[in-house]
């Protein structure tokens, strides 16, 4: 029987704990790494073959009761331990799931039209697999020298991240973005769970051992880093901010801002004067 993701949580977070983590010895050889399953067994209180069958999908209806002590078991705290009880009420329906919504591909008169309002402050739109749907002008020069519309029918946030040939040279913060990115598809694929088309990006995106060592669904990150640094081809040193306005649906628009030093270069206008002086 195939894993469900509640039993790939418990899993993968069996295998992050040490010994030390939950006061016991840490001396001799371990075949892998983490606790044995029977020493997370005996924390919660369960057998060693009932959690053997949960982690195996072959038990797909743990009460509130073992949810709660294999929580405290594991170590789980907030939204951690919020995000595994939820795979707990779901997981032992996955095949009955519904399919996701269809997601908006494409942007809304509305939207369009604050595109053009934030112009010369670059700003695009990204759907829920990190594919960017629209941009304005100001957004299309600072990103066409990176690569980034290398195919403007095929902008992905994420494959450009781990795909493109320059995107490890012109990001300087690199390791930060992918992380982030990598957050961002894992909270959109617990979000949307039936995105056929979302897990095909996923699936895609583990061809890079860069993203496949980076994917831990099971651990729930703080939102998206705040921030690029970029090497810019034509703009050098270039520290670029992140604004995103939530759009109700499941597009967001984004806003790149330069600090006040940069914006006020004159070879560089991304942000409006009154902005910048504000």
């Amino acid at each position: 029987m195939a894993r469900n993701a509640f039993a790939e949580f418990l899993i993968a977070r069996r295998g992050e704990l040490r010994p030390s983590d939950v006061g016991m010895p840490g001396g001799g050889r371990r075949r892998t790494p983490g606790l044995r399953r029977e020493e997370v067994a005996v924390r919660a209180g369960v057998s060693a073959d009932y959690l053997a069958r949960l982690e195996q999908g072959r038990d797909t209806n743990p009460s509130v009761a073992v949810v709660d002590a294999l929580a405290e078991a594991l170590l789980l705290e907030g939204a951690q331990r919020h995000h595994f009880g939820w795979l707990a009420l779901t997981s032992a329906n996955e095949e009955r799931c519904p399919k996701a919504p269809t997601a908006q591909e494409s942007v809304s008169p509305a939207i369009q039209t604050i595109l053009r309002a934030l112009h010369p402050t670059p700003a695009f739109v990204v759907g829920r697999r990190l594919n960017v749907l629209g941009w304005n002008p100001a957004w299309e020069d600072l990103a066409k020298p990176l690569g980034l519309l290398d195919d403007p029918t095929q902008v992905n946030l994420a494959f450009y991240t781990f795909m493109h040939p320059l995107a490890r040279s012109v990001m300087r913060n690199w390791s930060e973005v992918a992380d982030g990115f990598s957050a961002e598809l894992a909270r959109a694929k617990m979000r949307w769970p039936g995105d056929d088309r979302l897990l095909e990006v996923i699936n895609a995106l583990h061809h890079d051992p860069d993203f496949a060592g980076r994917w831990q669904p099971h651990r729930l990150q703080e939102r998206m880093m705040a921030a690029l640094h970029l090497d810019h081809p034509e703009h050098g040193d270039l520290k670029v901010a992140f604004e995103t306005l939530e759009t109700g649906s499941d597009q967001s628009v984004m806003v790149w801002l330069t600090d006040q030093a940069e914006a006020r270069a004159p070879e560089l206008r991304l942000v409006p004067k009154r902005a910048v002086n504000e």
